[in-house]
């Protein structure tokens, strides 16, 4: 798992869009103007998480940790070359995406699900 393959997988998902935060010197990925990712210069992936199962993940990972300068409750830092493999960090992405766009207005989610 590395930061190109992460990112190649964010962008293959519908209707991802993506932009470097030169402040932050981090790539942001958003579904519906949302952010539901988040890569910086360390190595790590930060996602988007039910809180229960954020930590869930934590107790079970070494490499997933309370989000670096996010919201330790709904963020996760996901750290490349752990014990989290690519699979997982792929259902992970996944599963962020699903609940930034869970949040979305019906008619977003509409026009995101029909792209």
């Amino acid at each position: 798992m590395n930061k190109k393959t992460l990112h190649d997988f964010c962008l293959t998902i519908q209707g991802a869009t993506h932009d470097y935060q030169p402040d932050w010197q981090a790539d942001r990925y958003f579904i519906g103007g949302k952010m539901f990712a988040l890569m910086g210069e360390k190595p790590m992936i930060i996602l988007k998480c039910d809180p229960i199962r954020a930590e869930e993940l934590r107790e079970q990972y070494e490499g997933i940790t309370a989000g670096y300068h996010m919201n330790k409750t709904h963020w996760n830092s996901i750290y490349f070359n752990s014990d989290v493999d690519e699979q997982m960090a792929h259902a992970l992405i996944q599963h962020s995406c699903e609940l930034v766009l869970n949040k979305l207005p019906k008619k977003v989610q509409k026009q995101i699900n029909e792209q």
